[in-house]
């Protein structure tokens, strides 16, 4: 008999960053939102997106990292940023610089927001709208791949505590996203779920290598579990995960979230919180 095939549920909802006091007024108002086309993720480009919700930062204070608004799109157009504001100068730099303007039906709410415990750097995460409408962890929405949906559901029944998709930006600028970013007390895990077939190229091969120096020479401990791990060994996966956990000093829990980056400081770099 054919094994049954893994059937990822589609992407019809987009939560997008909001940084801006302005465009959250203007989103409350006038019920719009606006995204650079050379930054429109392809659900946005592909006309895939249904719902758009808004993820805010720590500008937003008390509110940051807690998707409570959203709203269903009545119509999405290309526009110039003059359409948009129409008051700035025509001349200016930016003047003919193109959006997508993204009209809403009405600003909705939900009815327990969706957080982020340690603060997520995220401009975009498409996500299915199941994911979005019965989890409150921002951890549930990521939609990657039946790989680290698996991976994750071993860390959630071995109540491992984890983010993500967590975004490390290190002190000369390099970002990395990260699949599984699990903080300990001693020194944080990165744990990534790789694809046979990907990252057997040698272009990849030679990029893993080269990011996992860089990692564990930024304080990081590195586990790499292939396809084949993952799907016939899981256990020993998170049995050798709980080792480096317990010699690691054990996790590091947070009631409130932060946001964790590497600072510079002579020749040390350390964590700042």
């Amino acid at each position: 008999m054919a094994k049954a095939r893994y059937k990822k549920e589609p992407n019809t909802v987009l939560v997008a960053i909001m940084n801006d006091k302005k465009d959250y007024a203007r989103l409350q108002n006038e019920l719009w939102y606006r995204i650079p086309v050379d930054k429109a993720p392809p659900i946005i480009r592909n006309r895939q997106a249904k719902i758009i919700a808004f993820y805010p930062t720590a500008v937003f204070k008390e509110d940051k990292w807690k998707i409570r608004h959203y709203g269903v799109i009545r119509r999405m157009t290309e526009v110039s940023r003059q359409d948009l504001f129409p008051d700035e100068p025509a001349n200016s730099l930016k003047a003919n610089r193109r959006y997508y303007k993204i009209e809403l039906e009405e600003l909705l709410e939900l009815s327990t927001p969706i957080i982020s415990r340690r603060g997520h750097r995220l401009t975009f995460v498409p996500t299915s709208e199941s994911r979005f409408f019965n989890y409150t962890d921002l951890n549930y929405l990521f939609n990657t791949s039946p790989l680290e949906d698996s991976f994750f559901q071993m860390l959630n029944n071995a109540q491992i505590p984890t983010e993500r998709q967590w975004w490390l930006q290190t002190a000369d600028r390099t970002i990395y996203i990260l699949d599984f970013a699990i903080f300990c007390k001693l020194r944080p895990i990165n744990v990534e779920c790789d694809g046979d077939t990907w990252h057997d190229l040698p272009d990849q091969v030679h990029y893993d290598k080269r990011r996992n120096n860089e990692l564990e020479s930024k304080g990081w401990s590195v586990l790499r579990f292939t396809s084949k791990d993952i799907r016939h060994n899981l256990s020993s996966c998170k049995d050798l995960l709980i080792k480096t956990i317990n010699r690691n000093g054990g996790y590091e829990t947070v009631n409130e979230p932060k946001v964790y980056k590497y600072v510079q400081t002579g020749t040390q770099l350390r964590f700042d919180f």
